[in-house]
């Protein structure tokens, strides 16, 4: 990264990365990318930080896809690595620890909506336009297409990805993408409250249960139960669980002692 196409922030026990391109519509380059893969890796080498916010500047977008003022360069491809940054992006959210949460205070279009998607949370304002446009500049959201899929119904992944026509706030709601959808003035409020609803569970149970969402996703029913009867008996033996069930008896708040 080198520039502050992303600012990294920590406030509290929570990471915000802001995408810091608001004249461009926070729009995704080399620079934003790499800014925004640092920030999912500090806030991992954190251990008090239990939460990431992604975010954009201003009020106009959150991300608006692929900066193509300059189009060669949005799409240009070094064909000898087989990796793609932006790709490499999105490996690295699925593979967080960490819970994310998306704040959508503009418009939420292209690689936007694989940020949007990468997040395991979302917020957003009710007048935010959300799209995937990409068929009408000759290409396809073939990455978004990699996490969308498994969080909307395909009727309408199809429609959005096939049209390339946008679609409202509410709409995004109802295909679930977004848990909650508020008046601009009370977006931060929102944030804070949703934040505030995670630092204070176990960050042991949360680490421990994302690894296992992840890893479960694409099994069977059977090998997903042989799986997880696994994992809550090594959770159970761990020192937040003891905490929690200490705590419980006790009839007060846990201290967690993140172990």
């Amino acid at each position: 990264m080198t520039d502050n196409s992303v600012i990294l922030e920590k406030r509290g026990q929570a990471f915000w990365i802001t995408i810091n391109r608001p004249d461009k519509r926070n729009a995704l380059n080399a620079d934003v990318i790499a800014g925004v893969a640092k920030g999912y890796r500090d806030a991992h080498d954190d251990k008090d930080v239990r939460v990431i916010v992604l975010t954009g500047a201003g009020d106009k977008a959150f991300c608006a896809g692929a900066d193509l003022q300059n189009s060669g360069a949005a799409f240009a491809m070094d064909h000898s690595r087989p990796n793609v940054d932006y790709a490499d992006l999105l490996r690295l959210s699925q593979n967080s620890t960490k819970p994310a949460i998306a704040r959508v205070g503009g418009v939420c279009m292209a690689g936007g909506m694989g940020l949007l998607c990468m997040t395991d949370m979302a917020v957003a304002v009710d007048h935010v336009i959300f799209g995937l446009p990409e068929v009408k500049v000759g290409v396809f959201p073939m990455q978004v297409m990699s996490l969308l899929q498994s969080i909307a119904p395909p009727r309408l992944v199809n429609e959005w990805a096939l049209t390339g026509e946008p679609f409202d706030a509410s709409t995004a709601q109802a295909a679930g993408l977004l848990n909650y959808v508020v008046p601009a003035a009370e977006l931060d409020a929102k944030i804070d409250w949703l934040i505030g609803r995670i630092v204070d569970k176990s960050p042991t149970a949360i680490r421990r249960g994302k690894y296992a969402m992840r890893a479960i996703a694409s099994m069977s029913f059977d090998e997903s139960i042989a799986y997880t009867e696994s994992q809550i008996a090594l959770l159970a033996m761990t020192e937040d669980a003891k905490e929690g069930l200490k705590a419980f008896s006790e009839k007060r708040k846990p201290s967690w002692p993140g172990r």
